[in-house]
This record gives C-alpha cells, structure tokens and sequence, in this order.
C-alpha cells in the first residue's frame, strides 16, 4: 500500500521512518527523513497480514519499494513483539539457522487497523494543505 500527494501535477510520495538512520528513497532521489514517524511500522504490519514473516524478508520486501536498512527493521519487530502486536516462533530453514518467524496477533491487527486510520486521515490533511497552499 503506498500513499501519495500531488504536487503540480508530479505524484510525490511520503514515507515516514521508524528511526533516524534511515535512508528513505524513491525513483532514485533520496527522501526527507523528517517526515512523521509511523510509515515503517505500518508496511510491517500490513506484510504481515499475508502470513508469517521473518525478519530479512519484511526488509527485503520493504526494500522493494523504497530503500530501507536491512538491520533498522530488527529493533521495530522486537519493540512490536514487546507490545504484543507480533508473536513469534522458530522453524528450521534449509540456507541455514533457525529463522524467527512474526505471528501478527489480534491485538498487531487491532493497531495495524488504527495505524492505517491514523495515515488516511494525516495524509488527508496534508493534502489538503498542499492543495490550498497552491491555488493560483
């Protein structure tokens, strides 16, 4: 899922970052990282809908979309698992170690959906801001 605004006709997208090391881009062009906290944690719980999820994998698919570092996504699962939002266990892989695998819990839904909220309804302001703030 990925959110936009428009902006003289030119879609720019906002990402917001879970920790100041981060390196957020897209088309190739490095992105403000001052931007809201919040966007990380949101495409970790919505890839998590889809199945259990270890580690690397959520960074790699993550990756896919708009640079992220591979070991900023540990600490955020951890924090998640903490609150209660993930579960976790360990299964036998066939490249090597034992992967830790992420279980979205009921409560990981319940703050994916207020999260998901939260944004429509930030993004919804911000948009509106952008578009008064460039009527002729």
């Amino acid at each position: 899922m990925r959110y936009s605004i428009m902006v003289n006709s030119k879609l720019c997208f906002i990402y917001i970052f879970e920790a100041d090391q981060l390196k957020f881009t897209y088309g190739g062009q490095e992105m403000n990282i001052q931007f809201k906290k919040g966007v990380l944690e949101i495409c970790v719980l919505v890839l998590a809908t889809r199945g259990d999820r270890y580690g690397y994998e959520l960074a790699v698919k993550i990756s896919e979309k708009f640079e992220v570092a591979v070991g900023s996504v540990y600490p955020l699962l951890n924090r998640l698992t903490q609150d209660g939002y993930f579960s976790t266990y360990l299964k036998e892989s066939n490249e090597g170690p034992p992967r830790k695998y992420y279980q979205l819990t009921q409560e990981g839904w319940s703050h994916m959906r207020r999260l998901i909220a939260e944004w429509e309804s930030f993004t919804q302001a911000v948009n509106e801001i952008v578009e008064e703030g460039l009527k002729p």
